[in-house]
């Protein structure tokens, strides 16, 4: 009850108009369910006394209208997956890591140039290992400015000479700073054909991909990199550690 009175004494000093609740309903149906000028300069003086009083409430206030709005946005995310989850669940075979057929599918939105994904890919790798009915799509999303953009293109490109998962993993232990230059290195040590993969780099069909990883991690509201969806059963965004991964996927295998 606390909580719902801080809430309408937020929505009431913001002007917001205030649903719910046995007392408000009876009063708007006594006053034709609108409160005269009067009576509303008197409920909002009450309140504003009620603030100088306790100004707890307001950060109550706030903190239950975060909590409601991250409820929502997580009901609206989890509904996306789900209407989206033949497309989500699917990618090239070379961006499929562990048991292709495995009973649960994680996707992983990851960019090769975030710290936390980097600092991951040994958990993910133990975690296919230790988890062999586990298949994992990963979706590179470059969100972190031109320098991500220039590695994704780099790893799909890489692709096309079947170096995907080499040119990902040597890109994201790497910390030199990132151009093109030091890209065709790793190319050259790849023993990658240099002409065709820069020429595939502006492939039309590598920009495709990486469009489609990014409306896709849009439809879904991921927020940041990295963030994986078990199955259709959770959304974890952020850096994870192996318990957390487990939790996730007993979520996961329950359906």
């Amino acid at each position: 009850m606390k909580n719902y009175v801080a809430t309408c004494a937020l929505a009431l000093c913001i002007g917001l108009p205030v649903g719910g609740g046995a007392f408000f309903q009876q009063a708007h149906a006594a006053e034709g369910d609108v409160f005269n000028p009067q009576q509303r300069a008197a409920i909002i003086e009450i309140v504003r006394n009620a603030l100088k009083t306790d100004p707890t409430i307001l950060s109550e206030a706030i903190q239950s209208i975060r909590q409601q709005a991250t409820a929502q946005q997580d009901a609206q995310a989890k509904a996306a997956v789900r209407t989206n989850w033949a497309a989500l669940s699917t990618a090239p075979s070379y961006a499929v890591r562990g048991n292709p057929q495995g009973q649960v599918t994680v996707v992983e939105f990851l960019d090769p140039r975030c710290g936390y994904c980097r600092r991951m890919a040994p958990l993910v790798d133990q975690f296919l290992t230790k988890h062999p009915d586990v298949r994992l799509v990963e979706k590179v999303i470059p969100v972190l400015g031109e320098a991500s953009i220039l590695e994704a293109r780099a790893i799909y490109a890489a692709a096309f000479q079947g170096q995907y998962d080499a040119m990902r993993r040597r890109l994201m232990e790497d910390n030199a700073k990132p151009s093109m230059e030091r890209i065709r290195d790793i190319a050259k040590g790849l023993k990658l054909d240099l002409a065709r993969f820069e020429k595939d780099m502006a492939n039309p069909a590598v920009m495709g991909l990486l469009a489609t990883n990014l409306n896709q991690a849009q439809t879904v509201g991921v927020q940041g990199t990295p963030t994986f969806l078990f199955g259709q059963a959770a959304i974890a965004p952020g850096a994870l550690d192996m318990a957390q991964m487990e939790q996730f996927l007993t979520l996961a295998q329950k359906g």
